[in-house]
């Protein structure tokens, strides 16, 4: 394309030369030795860059191109550049490194360079004059292009005549039109204009743009600068930044490696609901790793999650206002301090959302889930669901809690496991709408309860060591269950013994009885825990029938022979409700 060189090539593409080096750099250099300006010459082994697509070296040549000047002041005085660098400040960025990332680069970033010299994407789509190189800017002009890409699509720039665009006040042999396409970058970069901007369904800007890591440079910059040069600000409040997903040992996932997880896969395999917790559950912004043995793992936890809501589905059956404890003195001290954990998560789980920190939510739900609740809660509470009349304050408050659990549980995941919270909340309220459609609901700051959280801390590092106590009775076959035992536990800390103040310790051991003794003295105790020890002695009295405990007063009811005195006053309110 260079008159004086017009027919030599860098490198052949036709016939038995094709691929060889051409006469072209040859001529060049005689031409430059001619007219005494060449330097020096020589050969110097060294990398080339090389086509991504084709594998050939890439020729370089200076052509005319047309940029955005990052440097020259906009209507509100201030450059490209500046309204840029102050709209990264205004935007907040998921993780905050985000924010120097593309900060570094638009500080020292070149002029846009937005033509290229395709066949196919979207026209400059304007005119130039022939003799000062100036572009034509006339609205008249302009309206008359966007009328005939309205009605042709973009083909209609190339192929229309151009005095159909440049009208009777301009003379087209002097107007050059311009065959150039747009950077794709820039056509990426203005989606927000025409997929949320003067919308009824949508608002501008976007509350958030999310992409991998490497669009800093790429969609998330060129937003950036179209949004600041047509309207003075970025087109987002927020963007969040994810690494790319390798396989569990860390590598990049390729086809011929074979170590390739498709989530159609995993989807077909485990169902949705695994991918979206795997999802939820892993740092994003660094490289996530997935695979079978990952995938199991979310497995596990999403499985305590759906056994825990399919458990507070049964033990919730029947609960209605009439039964509701709703003064919160009246709250036995366990429920106090689930409570208080519901506003300690309720927070949480707030302010993870707001900053998009999904395992955030999902590691101290799991945590709640498996320690709190399972281990704790409902197996402390199980004898008294079970066993205490429907009438009993204890009863009835452990029923207002978990109504309480269940109502923010479901909620809580339901951006996470979605068809398991759906399906949940429509099986207790197949009436009461989409669980989706559900916001968080507050949460008293009466829940908030430091005392019992302190308490509950000491009286589960007691029970540890109870617990360990009963595991050694089981392994020696000496107990077939917690029921057949009646622990002493001697405390000799007096912050922990004051910890049952008001408790019930067999109920909190599950066990028939316990005493709770000061000072030392205890056959079995753990390195872990010091000045707690335990005589793990066997229950005396018969079994009741129905709670399984083995008490002396079990016969005493001549009315119910079998049962607690407990569990006989239970029956007997059963029996009067049957008439």
């Amino acid at each position: 394309h260079v008159p004086l060189f017009a027919g030599l090539k860098v490198i052949e593409t036709e016939g038995k030369k094709a691929g060889k080096f051409g006469a072209a750099n040859g001529a060049v250099m005689d031409k430059l030795i001619e007219a005494g300006n060449l330097l020096a010459r020589g050969r110097v082994e060294h990398s080339y860059p090389h086509s991504w697509r084709s594998k050939a070296p890439i020729i370089f040549r200076n052509t005319p191109q047309w940029f955005i000047r990052m440097d020259q002041p906009l209507e509100s005085g201030k450059t490209l550049r500046e309204t840029a660098v102050q709209a990264i400040a205004d935007t907040a960025f998921h993780p905050d490194a985000g924010r120097n990332r593309i900060g570094s680069m638009v500080e020292s970033r070149p002029d846009w360079l937005v033509s290229r010299q395709r066949a196919w994407g979207t026209p400059l789509a304007m005119f130039v004059d022939k003799d000062s190189g100036q572009p034509l800017m006339d609205e008249a002009v302009n309206a008359r292009i966007l009328a005939a890409i309205r009605e042709g699509g973009a083909d209609a720039w190339f192929t229309r005549p151009d005095a159909e665009f440049l009208g009777e006040a301009y003379d087209a042999a002097q107007y050059e039109k311009v065959g150039d396409i747009l950077d794709v970058w820039f056509d990426s970069g203005c989606t927000h204009a025409f997929t949320i901007e003067g919308r009824d369904d949508s608002h501008w800007p976007a509350d958030l743009y999310l992409e991998g890591s490497d669009q800093h440079r790429g969609w998330f910059q060129s937003s950036l600068l179209e949004g600041c040069g047509t309207r003075g600000r970025a087109p987002y409040k927020a963007v969040l930044t994810h690494g790319f997903t390798q396989d569990e040992n860390g590598e990049k996932m390729s086809k011929s490696k074979g170590n390739t997880v498709e989530p159609q896969t995993v989807t077909k395999e485990s169902g949705a609901e695994i991918l979206r917790l795997w999802a939820a559950m892993v740092d994003y912004s660094e490289d996530q790793r997935i695979g079978k043995t990952i995938l199991a793992t979310t497995t596990d936890a999403y499985r305590k999650l759906r056994n825990t809501t399919r458990y507070l589905l049964g033990a919730l059956a029947g609960f209605d206002e009439a039964e509701r404890v709703t003064n919160y003195d009246d709250f036995p001290p366990l429920e106090k301090f689930i409570l208080h954990r519901l506003w300690e998560l309720d927070g949480q789980v707030r302010a993870a959302y707001e900053a998009y920190r999904f395992a955030d939510v999902t590691r101290p739900l799991i945590e709640f889930c498996q320690g709190d609740l399972s281990t704790l809660f409902f197996d402390i509470r199980k004898d008294s669901l079970y066993c205490d009349k429907p009438t009993e304050l204890r009863r009835r408050a452990y029923r207002t809690v978990l109504d309480y659990v269940f109502e923010r549980l479901t909620i809580w995941l339901s951006p996470l496991t979605s068809f398991t919270m759906e399906e949940a909340w429509q099986t207790r309220f197949p009436e009461a709408g989409s669980n989706s459609l559900r916001v968080i609901p507050e949460t008293p700051a009466q829940w908030r309860n430091d005392a019992e959280a302190a308490r509950w801390a000491k009286v589960e590092t007691v029970m540890s060591v109870v617990t360990g106590a009963l595991e050694v009775e089981r392994r020696e076959k000496r107990i077939g269950s917690a029921l057949e035992a009646a622990p002493v536990v001697h405390v000799a800390d007096a912050d922990l013994l004051a910890a049952f103040d008001g408790l019930d310790a067999a109920e909190v051991f599950r066990t028939s009885a316990a005493t709770l003794v000061a000072g030392e003295g205890g056959a079995f105790s753990t390195d872990e825990v010091k000045g707690v020890s335990v005589d793990p002695l066997q229950a005396e009295g018969n079994k009741c029938a129905r709670s399984w405990r083995i008490l002396p007063e079990v016969g005493t009811d001549p009315s119910y022979p079998e049962l607690s005195l407990r569990d006989a006053e239970a029956v007997a309110w059963w029996d009067s409700q049957k008439g």
